[in-house]
């Protein structure tokens, strides 16, 4: 049951990111304004879809299909997705300052960074 726990909770993780990704296919301007932006005209709204849409798509597909196949290998990618935004976000707070609205993204992606990284350890290989 132990060994089950990363795995159930990496795949919950990968379906969680492929909602989002999907509400952000469907209509970017509501999760574009929680993220704290603001697509402006046609090349805003591809621009979350593809690229915010396409980063919790990715994350979220090698997440689901890490699990569904018991494949550490394959946590790699949201494991490095996850880290590099973290990074981002770490950089803009030494850069700019930590505002309050900053803490709580990068709390939840550096416990992201965590699962994925105890997913890549315990989940099985292909």
């Amino acid at each position: 049951m132990l060994r089950l726990l990363p795995r159930l909770l990496i795949g919950a993780l990968g379906v969680l990111a492929l909602l989002g990704a999907l509400r952000l296919w469907i209509d970017p301007t509501l999760p574009a304004a929680t993220l704290g932006l603001s697509p402006i005209g046609g090349l805003g709204l591809a621009t979350m879809r593809a690229d915010v849409g396409g980063f919790f798509g990715g994350m979220g597909a090698f997440a689901l299909a890490a699990a569904l196949r018991n494949d550490r290998r394959l946590v790699t990618v949201p494991l490095a997705l996850v880290s590099l935004a973290l990074t981002g976000r770490l950089i803009t707070a030494g850069m700019e300052g930590l505002a309050p609205d900053m803490v709580m993204p990068i709390v939840v992606e550096a416990v992201l960074a965590a699962l994925f990284a105890i997913g890549r350890r315990t989940l099985g290989t292909r």
